[in-house]
């Protein structure tokens, strides 16, 4: 049976919402995979026990007697706190005690433990940090959202080729069309070292576009769209910050008038899709591709329900064999990636 293991200690809201949402998710197994909850055994008991029915679950406790804050240095955290909780689930991982790690901690932490325990898959030079961002035809993938700022071609090659293998195998997308993220649809433009990407993009075996702009993201006109990590991560808060705004506007609009009121109360089943469009927590976490491994890096902030699809998410990964078959489309004889 498939093993993942949750950081129960990682995270703003931990362990409550952590705890919660892996019981959550056990429930809802049916038997598909086990859950590790990894962390301060005292402090995870104590949430266990505020919760109901729970003895027959998929559940089990690996202790860890430290943990890493979401403000600490990785690297220093790393080398000081070697039974800090996101460490021990690496272990866990990489002596294959578990199949897979799902952490709403120090995504540093996530990121340097990944690294060290798992080790990149051979060939990929950079993991990176993919996230669903929702637009006109469902959602598509972005990719790098934080863990790469100064990239070479090669990295947006091999980071188109990872997203659309994700897009494909867990979201079902037959040959996602993968985009770079320029200033304008012309192959001339972004400079030097995105003009090298582009032609590197283009002789991959994936249904490369080319150039997408920033409007281009919402529309869908890509499954996965391809960015450094400065300009993906800046993107993902601006569009975190989208539903409350359009929320915010609409009561202030509508404040103490009649006529309005009465239509947002009718159209309130409709802007309750459209609002979870936009929530963050359906998405679950955002998978770290290109590691040797199984990892997803919930956000920070993550309720019970977004650790639950998170595990999910993990669950799905798993299943569907990302890791080999990234593993497989990695040509590292020619220093190339999905060579047509």
């Amino acid at each position: 049976m498939i093993r993942i293991a949750v950081d129960a200690m990682g995270g703003d809201k931990a362990p409550e919402e952590i705890v919660t949402g892996a019981i959550e998710a056990a429930r809802r197994s049916a038997k598909r995979f086990e859950i590790v909850l990894v962390g301060d055994k005292q402090a995870v008991e104590k949430e266990l026990k505020h919760h109901h029915f729970i003895k027959r679950l998929p559940i089990s406790i690996a202790h860890a007697s430290q943990n890493v804050e979401m403000d600490e240095l990785a690297v220093k955290a790393f080398k000081e706190k070697k039974d800090a909780s996101i460490s021990v689930a690496m272990r866990l991982h990489k002596d294959d005690k578990v199949n897979a790690v799902v952490s709403a901690g120090n995504t540093g932490a996530i990121m340097t433990n990944a690294y060290f325990y798992l080790k990149s898959i051979k060939g990929v030079e950079r993991p990176a940090i993919g996230t669903l961002i929702p637009n006109e035809e469902g959602a598509g993938l972005l990719l790098d959202v934080g863990s790469s700022v100064n990239l070479k071609p090669t990295n947006f090659q091999q980071f188109g080729v990872m997203g659309s293998i994700f897009m494909e195998y867990i979201r079902g997308i037959h040959s996602p069309k993968v985009g770079l993220l320029n200033i304008g649809e012309e192959q001339s433009k972004g400079g030097g070292i995105l003009q090298q990407a582009y032609k590197l993009l283009s002789k991959s075996a994936i249904n490369f576009i080319g150039n997408v702009e920033g409007r281009d993201i919402l529309k869908g006109s890509a499954d996965v769209v391809v960015c450094n990590g400065f300009v993906g991560n800046v993107l993902i808060k601006f569009a975190e910050s989208l539903a409350s705004m359009f929320s915010k506007s609409m009561k202030r609009t509508i404040r103490g008038n009649l006529p309005g009121t009465i239509g947002l109360y009718l159209l309130r089943p409709s802007l309750r899709k459209i609002f979870k469009m936009f929530d963050y927590q359906e998405y679950g976490g955002a998978p770290l591709l290109g590691i040797n491994g199984n990892c997803v890096v919930a956000h920070g902030s993550s309720s019970a329900r977004a650790i639950r699809n998170a595990i999910e998410e993990a669950y799905n990964m798993v299943k569907n064999n990302i890791t080999q078959q990234i593993n497989e489309r990695i040509k590292v004889k020619k220093g190339e990636i999905g060579e047509k």
